[in-house]
């Protein structure tokens, strides 16, 4: 997808104009082309999209609701600092599906299934030696997607991406340092290998290592990228 000052082009995506308007933007947020306390500009993404400003005021609503974008009424639109509590929050919420999800796979999933799983991690795998850092959080983001997925509960993965947004962000700010992209592979590889041996309590102490290297490697970023987050 081509990008016009870091908006993807909407001519590819699907729904109204309001919805690929969000899409776009809610994309150039999460994936951090838009860094936190950035401004965006209304009459500079109408004119980037061909678009006129009702459908552009609509998503930045639906952002700001979200929790994605601060609306500051006649004055100016900004995306949303980073808050150190929200994401604890958004963490600990996500472990808690996540851990319960990786548990009930572990013990019922099948060979269809593992292969999923495995191809994924021999897709990481490639991804790391090409340093794709978008193609990886992809990659990644597809790991944790499958196994919520095969709980056999539709909605599962879906809730909890929308929970998380904060986190998901966050974790865009430390995937590039050095050595993290392999890491997260072998943290991958510890939760397969579990659910692979059908070993529950493994499956879920690996996945909890996993989730819980966030808030530790997030925190010292607060200090180095003070203008991302929120003062207290």
């Amino acid at each position: 997808m081509t990008r016009t000052e870091g908006l993807i082009s909407i001519d590819g995506l699907d729904g109204s104009l309001a919805q690929r308007v969000y899409r776009a933007l809610r994309g150039g947020i999460l994936d951090l082309t838009f860094n936190p306390g950035a401004v965006l500009r209304k009459g500079v993404i109408c004119e980037q999209l061909g678009v006129s400003r009702s459908p552009v005021s609509e998503a930045l609503a639906r952002l700001s609701a979200e929790g994605l974008v601060d609306v500051i009424p006649q004055s100016t639109t900004r995306v949303s600092r980073f808050s150190m509590d929200e994401i604890r929050e958004e963490s600990f919420l996500r472990e808690a599906v996540e851990l319960a999800a990786t548990v009930r796979v572990a013990v019922e999933r099948t060979d269809d299934q593992l292969a999923q799983l495995s191809r994924n991690l021999r897709l990481q795998a490639l991804l790391i030696e090409d340093r794709d850092f978008q193609g990886f959080f992809e990659a990644d983001e597809a790991f944790h997607d499958l196994i919520l997925g095969f709980t056999g509960f539709p909605n599962v993965a879906a809730v909890t991406t929308q929970m998380s947004l904060q986190v998901r962000r966050a974790r865009m700010l430390i995937l590039p340092e050095e050595g993290r992209l392999a890491e997260t592979q072998d943290e991958h590889v510890a939760v397969l290998n579990a659910i692979r041996g059908r070993d529950a309590d493994a499956a879920c102490h690996a996945m909890s290592h996993h989730l819980r290297q966030l808030i530790s490697r997030v925190e010292p970023l607060e200090r180095m990228h003070p203008d991302y987050f929120r003062s207290h």
